[in-house]
């Protein structure tokens, strides 16, 4: 990523790109004087994070980039009760081999972002199940419980809002208040941790630690929540009509996760640079410039993307994501692109199936194909289109309307690709 020369403080940089909802009393005038540990949870309920967890990491990531110490804690214990905040029912408990896979995955991931060694501050990823699985009920009831009325808890918006639904809330979930709280209490003894970061909604959950540290350790420590990601239209943020927009290329592709962000609508896109990137204010000042001079040329949202995916998926996957789109918008030729790259390119384009023996030996006439498929009403459209210079297969124009097309035609065998124009494109699956 692009990065510029430090200047202010961590608090002025979190404050001008927006990423500061809330804070308790003096949070801010600490981060301005001190190096401080600060810590984010990560729920580990699939075994990918998805886009919608780049606003903390990118917290994490100015935390370290001003000399501040991260601690990215992966909730493999608070992960088998489930938090109640955001949800209107009881999510279903993991396995313990299940959490085991999820946290590796998220490893990975926040290794993309975090220096974990060969800084003066490196970031530490840490698991809570290896205190909170050894916890005994009991001494944890006498110990921690007691500091906490249920008028308390029950006056958080997280468990006020599952009170009033049809579907209550369990006594599990109820109790993930006093575990979140424990999390921070014992960060705050073994590692020194005294900020607690999170998404606005987690304010109860962050304040209530604040509470126990006072209590039980007689400390100081302070809460910092940053906004949920909305966008204009009022949309959450990372949900598109084929789900989430996972950071993990097996479930999202380079290529889709590009062009999630090409589709940044201009309302969203210098908010978003500025909370995704590290582009420095002169580099997003221009850009909100072209935003408002240049809309057609979308030269924000490109950089977006690019900044993003470079950082996701490294810049192997930004130039595959790239020739991907270069195709699909473009006259980029096939070579070098798999059937299963073109399947998730032209995923969304209409299709039909063949059977693979129709382009055996001989084959069948293009013309007959682009009927059949009905990119064109008739052969005699087709024969048409072709003349006039208007079709390829595989991005390559042909203008002979006595072509054939064969199995060698295909890529991998597998797939075909017709184009009518410039944007009308149809899939064929072998």
């Amino acid at each position: 990523m692009t990065t510029a020369e430090l200047t202010g403080t961590l608090v002025d940089e979190l404050r001008w790109r927006g990423l500061i909802h809330n804070t308790t009393e003096g949070a801010e005038d600490v981060l301005a004087r001190e190096k401080v540990t600060a810590y984010i949870g990560f729920d580990p309920s699939a075994d990918s994070l998805h886009v919608g967890h780049l606003v903390p990491i990118m917290v994490l990531v100015h935390l370290q980039r001003y000399g501040h110490h991260p601690i990215a804690l992966a909730g493999g214990g608070t992960g088998m009760i489930g938090d109640p905040g955001g949800k209107t029912k009881e999510r279903p408990l993991l396995s313990e081999e299940e959490l085991a896979h999820n946290l590796e995955g998220i490893k990975r991931q926040l290794s993309q972002f975090l220096k974990f060694e060969g800084v003066p501050n490196p970031a530490r990823l840490l698991n809570n199940a290896d205190w909170l699985t050894k916890l005994n009920l009991i001494g944890f009831l006498r110990d921690i419980g007691k500091h906490f009325t249920v008028n308390y808890m029950i006056a958080k918006d997280s468990v006020r809002m599952r009170l009033e639904s049809e579907e209550g809330i369990s006594f599990t979930e109820f109790s993930y208040m006093l575990l979140q709280a424990y999390d921070f209490l014992r960060l705050y003894q073994d590692y020194g941790c005294t900020f607690q970061m999170g998404g606005s909604d987690q304010w109860g959950n962050i304040t209530a630690g604040v509470e126990l540290i006072r209590k039980v350790a007689d400390g100081k420590a302070h809460a910092v929540t940053v906004p949920l990601v909305t966008s204009s239209s009022g949309v959450k943020f990372g949900k598109t009509v084929a789900g989430a927009v996972w950071l993990d290329p097996r479930r999202t592709s380079p290529f889709r996760f590009y062009q999630f962000w090409i589709n940044t609508p201009d309302a969203d896109v210098i908010t978003y640079l500025k909370y995704f990137t590290l582009l420095d204010r002169e580099t997003i000042a221009a850009l909100e410039h072209a935003v408002a001079t240049e809309p057609h040329r979308r030269a924000a949202q490109i950089r977006l993307a690019e900044e993003v995916t470079r950082m996701v998926h490294g810049e192997s996957g930004l130039q595959a994501a790239q020739a991907a789109t270069e195709v699909l918008f473009g006259d980029r030729d096939l070579a070098g692109l798999s059937a299963d790259d073109l399947l998730d390119i032209f995923a969304e384009v209409p299709s039909t199936t063949l059977d693979a023996a129709a382009l055996r030996g001989e084959g069948m006439s293009l013309v007959d194909l682009v009927a059949q498929t009905g990119l064109e009403s008739s052969k005699a459209q087709a024969r048409r289109l072709i003349e006039s210079g208007g079709l390829s297969l595989n991005n390559r124009r042909v203008d002979d309307t006595a072509a054939r097309v064969t199995l060698a035609d295909a890529i991998e065998g597998r797939v075909l690709v017709l184009r009518k124009g410039k944007k009308s494109y149809h899939l064929i699956r072998v």
